[in-house]
């Protein structure tokens, strides 16, 4: 079967190709009950996106010139005028035919090929871990344990005490005023003085990112972004149109030292940096790099988007300064979001930027959403105010390094099989490398059986084509006794993999 398409031509690529298949099925060179090539291999042949073969065989569907069976795949099947042409086998389930049978809206050709085919493999690990029966080392999620419940419904009470009910469920579009106060003073505490005008609150630092993205990046631009690096952060820069540049990081974070060649090369709309215990390998950016991206910042005149979710979460060693607070003239915007350190499941994060840019961004929440979630909002200001979030930070990071350093003695076991890490000194990842020989898909999936779940490392490459053996384990979330059992299990596991590798 020979189809042609001209990628030069106006008229959309699944369209050439569906209509050659029409031409071909109404001349009899292809007959009912033909099967066509799967998606992926007519991709291959025309070389195109696998979506484009779809969108083309879904024309067909729509038509009536084809269906999909499954363990089959795609068969052309049609009628000529009223009168049945196909085999008994393609009748409907009541064995009869509807010749006026209306024809359905053929969504997928309506939908973007970048959505069409989103990566879910991230969002479906995530997602899934959290089951009542499930030991989840995947997610960054705050330990449940810190804010009792009796502590949270008390601090409720007051909020819902405090003010007229008219003011309930509304905050401006540009964040709680008396919250924005309170992480001005925040702010102070790491060294940075920003005004309430120069903040924007958000739900989480992804719908951070994902407005920045909006506001500042056009198809075609070019980002900087360090890797491996989350999906959450390069998923809505691929989406936007825009290419990434990658930098690799070290154990003193993104490599800087060759960076200035790539800044005048591709001329990046920003830098995007994972400053303090980086998601997912734990390493902090040194003081000598964060001042180098700073004066390479200021001779481009390039943004620095800083992420500094886990800069509260210092286990061990000293707390280096935020970029955002050597920053002398005002090029960093930066992001922080307590996710990590405050009640589990309650999502409010913030981004400290010129008063420009955040007028623009409060402009685009204001058309995006109706009002921010007011109760997060006074919820954390209340904390913030009384003091007692950052009493809490305190019980946090005595409970996060009791669980980092008991996951470490266990991955201690692991090392006669090949396995390496490096015991982060904040943050709540550590980063592991596997041997070679162990196939992390099959691992991963076994993990899931067992009721286990983690990151596996490929997922933080934007390629797909990096960190095949490695793996990103969360001691945030799960309690000790979770601890001790999800890694005894996956060391049974690793075992096992070890051995079948080897046979």
């Amino acid at each position: 079967m020979v189809i042609n398409v001209n990628k030069n031509s106006k008229t959309p690529l699944h369209l050439q190709i569906a209509l050659q298949l029409k031409t071909k099925i109404i001349q009899g060179e292809i007959m009912d009950g033909f099967p066509l090539p799967s998606e992926r291999e007519m991709a291959k042949m025309i070389d195109v996106h696998r979506n484009t073969v779809t969108k083309a065989y879904n024309e067909l569907k729509a038509d009536g010139l084809a269906m999909s069976m499954q363990g089959v795949g795609y068969m052309i099947t049609y009628k000529d005028g009223n009168k049945e042409i196909s085999s008994n086998k393609h009748k409907d389930k009541n064995n009869l035919i509807y010749p006026n049978k209306p024809k359905n809206v053929n969504w997928p050709n309506l939908i973007k090929d970048e959505y069409l085919d989103g990566e879910k493999t991230f969002d479906d690990l995530f997602s899934k871990s959290y089951g009542p029966k499930n030991i989840s080392f995947a997610g960054g999620m705050a330990s449940p344990d810190v804010y009792s419940k009796a502590d949270i419904v008390e601090v409720i009470s007051e909020i819902i005490l405090e003010g007229p009910e008219s003011s309930y469920f509304y905050t401006p579009y540009q964040g709680d005023p008396g919250l924005r106060q309170q992480l001005s003073a925040f702010m102070r505490n790491k060294g940075v003085f920003i005004k309430v005008s120069e903040i924007q609150v958000f739900s989480e630092t992804n719908q951070a990112l994902d407005f920045l993205v909006t506001l500042l990046l056009n198809p075609g631009d070019k980002v900087i972004l360090e890797e491996p690096v989350s999906p959450d952060i390069y998923r809505p820069i691929e989406l936007a149109g825009a290419k990434i540049i990658t930098v690799p990081l070290d154990e003193n974070g993104m490599i800087c030292e060759n960076l200035e060649p790539l800044l005048e090369k591709h001329k990046p709309k920003f830098i995007y940096v994972n400053s303090s215990y980086h998601d997912p390998t734990g390493v902090i950016l040194s003081l000598d790099r964060r001042k180098k991206l700073l004066e390479l910042s200021y001779k481009y005149r390039v943004p620095i988007i800083e992420d500094d979710a886990a800069s509260e979460i210092c286990l061990d060693g000293p707390k280096l300064p935020s970029i955002k607070s050597l920053d002398r003239g005002n090029n960093v915007i930066y992001i922080y979001s307590f996710s990590l350190t405050f009640i589990p499941g309650i999502g409010i994060a913030f981004l400290a930027a010129p008063k420009s840019v955040i007028k623009s961004m409060s402009y685009l929440v204001s058309l995006r959403l109706i009002s921010l979630d007011w109760m997060y909002q006074k919820l954390l200001k209340l904390y913030l105010s009384k003091g007692i979030y950052q009493k809490r930070i305190l019980e946090f990071n005595l409970e996060y390094r009791k669980k980092r350093d008991l996951m470490c003695v266990l991955l201690d076991k692991w090392k006669p099989l090949g396995v390496s890490y490096r015991m982060p000194n904040g943050g709540v990842y550590i980063w592991c490398n596997l041997p070679d020989c162990v196939n992390i898909k099959k691992f991963t999936k076994d993990a899931a059986r067992a009721g286990i779940s983690f990151i596996p490392g490929d997922i933080f490459s934007i390629g797909k084509n990096k960190g095949y053996n490695q793996i990103r384990l969360n001691y945030s979330y799960p309690s000790y006794l979770q601890v001790n059992e999800g890694m005894a299990e996956l060391h049974k596991l690793l075992i096992s993999a070890v051995t079948d590798a080897g046979t």
